[in-house]
């Protein structure tokens, strides 16, 4: 797409919207800041996938067991619409995202998964598909987990350099 056209624009060309507010299953309390913004940084708290409502999205438990590769994949994009999400609430609009700097992701892995690299691409290919080459680059990690919150398959935290209002 064009370097002119608005991440907004780039979000509804490529048929995706942005999900309501992440909300945490019954009983459960979530005392931090989704973004926490620093100077000319954004620190942007794990997310897990989930559905428009806000509500945790399945299949749940680990990838390379009950979640095959492809729903992981799947699941990490959904994260990269609740962090987006998250971050267009917190800028109060995306095209304040100068560049994405890092991503950490989290994979529910089964004790044989080694495809960590494959699922977190699900995140890294819709936001370099949302900002382009040039804004969407960034440095990542991928790695396994014994366990992640609620059975969620992903979980990913990012940090991103903020344009001044």
């Amino acid at each position: 797409m064009a370097a002119d056209v608005s991440v907004a624009e780039r979000l509804r060309a490529l048929g995706l919207a942005l999900p309501a507010p992440t909300r945490a299953p019954p009983g459960a309390a979530l005392p931090f800041a989704w973004v926490r913004v620093v100077g000319e940084r954004a620190v942007v708290s794990g997310h897990g996938p989930t559905r428009p409502d806000g509500t945790l999205a399945p299949p749940f438990g680990k990838v390379g067991a009950e979640v095959t590769l492809e729903q992981a994949y799947d699941a990490a994009r959904l994260t990269a619409l609740a962090v987006l999400a998250s971050l267009e609430r917190e800028l109060g609009d995306l095209e304040r995202v100068d560049r994405w700097v890092r991503v950490f992701g989290m994979v529910n892995s089964a004790p044989a998964f080694d495809r960590q690299p494959a699922v977190i691409n699900g995140f890294s290919d819709l936001i370099l598909a949302v900002f382009g080459p040039e804004r969407g680059q960034h440095a990542r990690s991928a790695v396994g987990m014994a366990a992640l919150p609620f059975g969620i398959p992903v979980e990913i935290e990012a940090e991103v350099l903020v344009r001044p209002r």
